[in-house]
């Protein structure tokens, strides 16, 4: 029975060889945010966090997402949120869709897990560590690198102030830059490949080399076939194509009225010179394109300004 099919009821499974994407947020989550596919998570936190296999045992998946609070969470940005043994509390995003002042964002919510730690009367030795992990499918950073970690430390000797808080950065993107340097046998390169793959067959040779993604691939197989989870996958495709359609059309306004103003600016300029020189409104209208109207009431403003 597929984890799916655990969590979310029955469903009529399909098999015709199709594959979900696993970085489609709905997706990754039935990977990694469920309590029967534990080792997975623990699996890929151990790749990029690094830390010992005892610090994870016991590790308690919460999955009680923060409330978000700004436009452009709306985008469906979805978290994995767990608990460690020791109090740590990991809050993992995924995004594939471009989103504005990430690092500010990721401070925001990091600081909401933080503090929502401690209730009035609390003292500060309840504060524990808080690990915020953002993959994103867009550039984040200029660093000429696939992942990327920060902590608080000080300028110049490199003192880490205290260890509460730590941010990563895998941006999914860069494995498109051939130009940055990669250990294909990191197991953190393998993540981010496996979330990216574009085909069965990269995945393949993944799973080949890493038993993890294996096991990973071996569940989406399963989600795959299953006819609930694809109508929902399918829903959700559906919905981040239509932002992103939004976020270009968007964008395509934008530079359109820019450079619109631009050239409404220079013809203004070039009026202006005319004017002064003495040519006739007909004339500077005809040759800028600007409206006679609009040639008149900068002349007027001219001879105000110059009586």
């Amino acid at each position: 029975m597929s984890s799916f099919e655990k969590n979310k009821g029955l469903s009529i499974p399909t098999d015709d060889g199709f594959l979900m994407s696993p970085k489609i947020d709905f997706v990754f989550k039935l990977i990694f945010g469920q309590e029967n596919n534990k080792d997975l998570l623990l699996a890929f936190l151990k790749a990029v966090l690094g830390d010992s296999a005892d610090e994870y045992e016991g590790i308690e998946i919460i999955n009680n997402e923060l409330l978000r609070e700004f436009a452009e969470d709306r985008k469906g940005i979805l978290d994995v949120r767990a608990k460690t043994k020791s109090g740590k509390q990991i809050d993992i995003e995924i995004q594939i869709l471009p989103t504005q002042f990430m690092p500010e964002r990721t401070l925001f919510y990091w600081s909401k897990m933080f503090t929502s730690q401690v209730k009035p009367g609390d003292t500060y030795d309840r504060l524990k560590k808080c690990i915020t992990i953002n993959i994103v499918d867009f550039i984040c950073t200029p660093l000429p690198k696939l992942y990327s970690a920060y902590h608080l430390t000080e300028d110049k000797t490199g003192y880490r102030l205290t260890d509460i808080l730590e941010v990563h950065f895998l941006e999914i993107a860069k494995l498109a830059d051939l130009e940055i340097s990669r250990d294909l046998r990191d197991p953190v390169v393998e993540w981010m490949e496996f979330l990216d793959a574009k085909s069965k067959g990269v995945i393949e040779m993944l799973a080949e080399k890493n038993q993890d993604i294996k096991k990973a691939y071996d569940l989406l197989q399963i989600i795959s076939k299953d006819e609930k989870a694809r109508m929902l996958y399918e829903a959700r495709e559906a919905e981040l194509r239509d932002q992103l359609t939004r976020l270009k059309v968007a964008e395509d306004k934008g530079r359109a009225e820019g450079m619109n103003m631009g050239e409404t600016q220079k013809a203004l300029s070039i009026a202006e010179k005319m004017l002064r020189r003495g040519d006739s409104v007909e004339e500077i209208s005809e040759l800028t394109e600007l409206s006679p109207e609009k040639v008149a009431e900068l002349k007027d403003k001219l001879f105000f300004r110059n009586p």
